[in-house]
């Protein structure tokens, strides 16, 4: 990817899927060239969780909100250290943004990050594309001396695709480091990074969890040195048939029956773990209206989402698996696709959405208590023992 940071909104873009679908538009952000994935969110608000996702590495955000940047960009919502989509795409961006924590615009943050972006074009439509037509590859061109169609799309078929793409290490921290419980600490969590958002930890030590954050290749024997109470796998970018290393770990702590609780590409690591399969979807969940229902329970949730691989589990019976009896316990109720597993004879569970959600719903909210109370069950039983 080359980059300029000299964004212009009059400058001329060039959107370029791979099937050959082109939109021409205005340059949004920095100017210059971009290639990954192209999907699209539904959220209405939250941009700003979404552009610094680590999940989003190697991924062009469509927004099919049509107006976008109207809060700017402020320094306390961010969910890592920088933007990791590839590119952004949005019909009508703000031309002045207007929060009072608001410390730039969308635009101006853009371009200092040097993320390519594209405006002024029918998002409407290239949702609809790529809902028919499903994700794909996608270049983004802008600056005044453009290639010709053909050169364009010839480059844009040579990206790489999502497709068995290992991106978690890409993303994770190179060192571990220790977010602190707020208040008593009542547990301790070992936080394996494939790709993890800040807001995590940080629910996580409202409830009195002192969090050490791991590497993504982190061993076994990284985990169990800070003598956790818990194991927690946390969100990330790629293709989980390429994460053969998480999968490995996991197992060795299922094997231990410590408490174990992963969210999204956690939830495709223990699919995997238990010996099921996982699965490119046709254009994912990504936003933050997502319906899904806690069969545990029967309470429908909203719940905001970025996946673009679930895990091949059957809904209707409870599977046997190497480490006791397992099921699905939550499913998309706009499709049935598999957004939870748990396990009935050892002390794990996953979901395949955001609980920390900062940007909201909220709904989900009680699982880092279902953790909490998990890890409770398993220490008071030790002291029995």
């Amino acid at each position: 990817m080359t980059t300029s940071t000299r964004g212009a909104t009059k400058v001329p873009a060039v959107l370029v899927l791979e099937d050959g679908r082109i939109f021409r538009g205005r340059a949004y952000g920095a100017v210059g060239v971009t290639f990954g994935e192209a999907v699209f969110s539904t959220g209405m608000t939250g941009y700003q969780e979404t552009l610094t996702d680590p999940s989003y590495h190697r991924q062009v955000v469509v927004m099919t909100a049509p107006h976008v940047g109207n809060t700017g960009v402020n320094d306390e919502d961010p969910e890592s250290k920088q933007i990791w989509v590839a590119g952004y795409v949005v019909r009508d961006p703000a031309r002045v943004p207007s929060n009072w924590r608001a410390k730039r615009s969308l635009d101006e943050e853009l371009r200092h990050q040097g993320v390519v972006g594209i405006s002024n074009i029918d998002t409407r439509a290239l949702t609809r594309h790529l809902r028919e037509r499903g994700a794909m590859r996608v270049g983004i061109f802008s600056g005044n001396a453009l290639p010709d169609e053909g050169t364009m799309l010839a480059e844009v078929r040579q990206a790489p695709e999502m497709k068995g793409a290992n991106l978690s290490a890409e993303v994770a921290t190179k060192e571990a480091y220790v977010v602190p419980a707020i208040g008593e600490k009542k547990f301790t969590v070992a936080a394996v990074d494939l790709g993890i958002k800040g807001m995590t930890p940080h629910r996580m030590a409202e409830r009195g969890i002192e969090v050490h954050v791991l590497p993504a290749t982190a061993t076994v024997e990284d985990i169990y040195a800070v003598n956790p109470d818990g194991v927690f796998f946390s969100n990330g970018p790629g293709d989980p048939a390429t994460a053969d290393h998480p999968v490995s770990v996991m197992q060795a702590v299922l094997e231990r029956g410590t408490p174990l609780f992963g969210i999204c590409f956690g939830n495709q690591i223990l699919g995997r773990a238990l010996g099921f399969g996982t699965y490119k979807l046709k254009y994912g969940h990504r936003g933050i209206n997502q319906p899904v229902q806690d069969r545990t329970t029967g309470k429908v949730e909203v719940t905001a989402h970025n996946h673009g691989f679930a895990v091949d589990a059957p809904t209707d019976k409870v599977s046997d698996t190497p480490y006791g009896r397992a099921e699905v316990s939550h499913v998309c109720l706009n499709d049935n696709v598999v957004e939870g597993l748990q396990l009935l004879d050892k002390p794990a569970f996953s979901v395949q959405y955001h609980p920390e959600a900062a940007a909201g719903p909220h709904d989900a909210a009680y699982l880092f208590d279902r953790f909490t109370s998990l890890m409770s069950t398993v220490l008071m039983e030790g002291q029995r023992a």
